[in-house]
């Protein structure tokens, strides 16, 4: 293998469409034709994309369960001067979707790694709902333990970007507007698809528009992806105000003297800090004071968890 061999070898990171089969960039399909192999998730949905675009490239198999071998292979082929495209069944790889092992196995062995932008539900769904763009994040799913959720929600200055089941999507609304129920939400469904819709509107008024327990509604069907608005900024402070005195009072401090004193310093009422944090831990004991839980802590650094379309 000569130097120049092995300089050709490279990964090259593909987005494909999220819906909308002509979504698709000049520069991934020539890329896709050009390499050695194609990494993808369900060989026999990316056969069809290559089929539609006269592309023969053979294909390899990448998922969850054989990441970390194929990771390996992947990169050693790179190494060897093969160019290697790299694509899931709809939209960025490694958004919620398996790829990230190849990634880091190439950027650690010093192999070049190029991106190809194009589709991504997540930036669909966020410039289509109307809501801040200046500063957002990206959370994956939305936490399930109620605490979490409403920590999350309370925390957030930014506004957040989540995938959704359609089969959860109504006790999720419902659960978001138990939070907040004023808070600025936009559910985004089938984007680019023929059946595209995006819903705006407060936490309470959406989760009546999708309700429909036990069971997956007509209206919920489709790929899901929600934004939600950044927080009040009174509500943000306030939440946090009331985490710092459950710990204070956790670490020892009386009920009513920590929330005098984080008053004076975060301009909420102590009156009001205190019953949120009698009402948030329980039935005050001894003395007066509630038994506060541990706190917690938020859970947005936590892979999302991997599903199926386009993101």
């Amino acid at each position: 293998m000569t130097s120049a061999q092995a300089a050709a070898g490279r990964l090259s990171v593909c987005a494909t469409p999220i819906g909308n089969m002509e979504d698709i960039t000049l520069r991934v399909l020539s890329t896709l034709a050009q390499a050695d192999v194609v990494a993808c998730e369900d060989t026999r949905h990316t056969r069809g994309l290559l089929s539609r675009h006269g592309i023969v490239t053979p294909l390899v198999s990448l998922h969850e369960h054989n990441e970390s071998r194929r990771a390996r292979e992947l990169s050693q082929r790179v190494r060897a001067g093969e160019r290697v495209a790299l694509v899931s069944d709809a939209g960025t790889p490694l958004i919620s979707d398996p790829g990230f092992a190849l990634v880091r196995a190439c950027l650690d062995g010093e192999l070049p790694v190029e991106v190809l932008p194009g589709p991504s539900a997540v930036l669909a769904a966020l410039v289509s709902s109307g809501m801040p763009v200046a500063r957002w994040c990206f959370i994956g799913f939305l936490p399930r333990r109620s605490a979490e959720l409403g920590e999350l929600l309370a925390d957030a200055d930014e506004t957040l970007v989540a995938f959704e089941s359609p089969r959860r999507l109504g006790e999720t609304l419902r659960r978001l507007a138990g939070h907040d129920p004023e808070r600025e939400l936009a559910v985004c469904r089938e984007l680019t698809k023929l059946h595209e819709e995006v819903r705006r509107g407060n936490a309470a008024s959406l989760a009546r528009r999708y309700a429909a327990p036990g069971r997956r509604s007509a209206a919920a069907r489709g790929e899901i992806t929600l934004v939600i608005g950044p927080a009040d900024r009174s509500t943000a402070d306030r939440g946090r105000a009331v985490r710092a005195l459950a710990e204070l009072v956790a670490a020892g401090a009386r009920p009513r003297a920590a929330a005098s004193a984080l008053a004076g310093l975060t301009g909420v009422g102590a009156n009001e800090l205190y019953r949120e944090l009698i009402a948030g831990e329980g039935a005050p004991g001894p003395g007066g004071a509630s038994a506060p839980r541990s706190p917690r802590r938020r859970g947005r650094a936590v892979a999302p968890p991997r599903r199926k379309g386009g993101h």
